[in-house]
């Protein structure tokens, strides 16, 4: 029986696809996450109170919703509700690593898919165009820089941020740093909106191009926002059907009441599913649930998506438009917030530690990561990390097949396969380091 194997690139991680055929039909598509870190293990033992610090080692890129979903977890354990200003301040920080994420996954990792190439960085030379593409690389650079700016302002530092504590953050946003930000995301906000209409451009052209938005058929959603103006640090996880109705509505601490969780013997990343369906988690999962955005452009966007492509939408490429769409969202709603008193209140609140479980909860931007802790004698007795790639495992595989099934006959493998198979899986932007801990 041939196997094929596919190294992947532009996704957080290490990861590959191994697909296995048979007299010419495919017999499984498999995605694979090969490392194995840990963390789960290295944090037995560990103060409770250090794993804002330490939880967001786990990925350089996901560090800063690992930050406030372990003090989410302990403000749970231990019985605290921090003030509205720290609420507004985490929304900041989260909104910082939307725009940081999604203007990598959309400009970075998936444009070079629009162009058929294998950078961004490399448009000059491959697509003979250089002061075109060389603004479009510089361009995409400073959106991102934006969401990396963003994230320092709010959290402190880019890289693993520090400003999220228990009870609250450790201080406010004062009235200069908070116009300098603002000022910066007002200039980037028309440099990404021409990007993603650029973006929107080159997608449908890429369909065209290649007959298919990739696997198109129904599945359910999760995610852990509203319906109206998301709310990335929320605290119930919704699931909706393949026909759009929400089905189930749920705290992460009963996670496993409603989702069937596996691990496999081919992956290092477990594997969740509802009442036997596949789910998909990210961009896509949020569009689809969205009546509106609650900002001006944003909701403009959303608007053209589900008249285009209807409520909810499938087609796999999606996710990359949705992604653009919350792009353009976290700009704008951070603008609104840097334009409010940042400094005028009590940042935190006090608490007395305490034994027993905590969940935290975030929408980080690829879907729901919860934490859950058991604290004895203050220390880490049991740390269990649902990282939102194990959401879309299943729904990543059976693209995969469809994929597989396009482009391989008895007579032949069609070479597109390779492309395709790296279209799929940076679609739902994966993130492997997060995803084996």
């Amino acid at each position: 029986m041939p196997t094929l194997t596919f190294p992947l690139s532009r996704i957080e991680g290490h990861a590959q696809v191994v697909i296995e055929v048979q007299a010419g039909e495919v017999v499984s598509a498999r995605f694979q996450s090969m490392e194995f870190r840990g963390f789960e293990y290295f944090v037995q033992g560990a103060p409770a109170e250090q794993m804002p610090v330490i939880a967001p080692r786990i990925c350089g890129v996901c560090s800063t919703a690992h930050h406030v979903a372990a003090v989410k977890a302990l403000e749970d354990a231990y019985g605290v509700t921090p003030p509205p200003l720290a609420l507004k301040i985490r929304e900041l920080l989260l909104l910082g690593q939307i725009i940081q994420n999604q203007a990598t996954s959309l400009f970075i990792f998936t444009m070079p898919d629009r162009l058929d190439v294998a950078s961004i960085f490399q448009l000059a030379e491959e697509a003979g165009s250089e002061q075109i593409n060389a603004e479009i690389a510089m361009r995409a650079l400073q959106v991102r820089k934006a969401g990396t700016d963003l994230i320092t302002t709010a959290g402190g530092q880019f890289i693993h941020p520090v400003k999220a504590v228990v009870g609250g953050v450790t201080s406010g946003i004062g009235p200069e740093q908070a116009a300098v930000m603002r000022a910066e995301l007002s200039e980037v906000l028309p440099i990404a909106c021409d990007l993603f209409d650029l973006y929107w451009e080159m997608s449908l052209a890429m369909g065209e191009r290649i007959g298919t938005w990739g696997d198109d058929a129904p599945a359910c959603y999760i995610a852990a926002i509203a319906d109206c103006r998301p709310n990335y640090c929320g605290d119930v996880i919704r699931v909706m059907c393949p026909k759009g109705v929400v089905r189930a509505s749920f705290p992460a601490r009963d996670f496993r009441a409603h989702l069937t969780y596996q691990e496999t013997d081919y992956s290092y990343a477990g594997q969740t599913s509802y009442e036997g369906e596949v789910m998909r988690a990210n961009s896509l999962a949020r569009a689809n649930m969205a009546r509106c955005m609650g900002t001006s452009c944003a909701d403009e966007y959303l608007a053209r998506f589900h008249e285009a492509f209807g409520q909810p939408a499938h087609a796999l490429m999606l996710f990359d438009l949705a992604r653009g769409i919350e792009l353009v969202y976290a700009l704008e709603r951070a603008m609104e917030i840097l334009g409010e008193p940042l400094d005028h209140e009590d940042t935190a609140v006090p608490y007395t530690p305490r034994d027993g479980e905590g969940y935290g909860l975030v929408e980080a931007p690829r879907g729901p990561l919860i934490h859950h802790y058991r604290i004895e004698n203050g220390l880490i007795a049991q740390a269990e990390f649902i990282i939102p790639t194990v959401h879309n495992a299943l729904a990543i595989e059976r693209a995969l097949r469809v994929a597989a099934k396009r482009y391989i006959t008895a007579e032949r493998v069609d070479m597109e396969l390779e492309r395709a198979v790296g279209r799929v899986v940076r679609a739902f932007d994966p993130c492997i380091a997060c995803a084996t801990h």
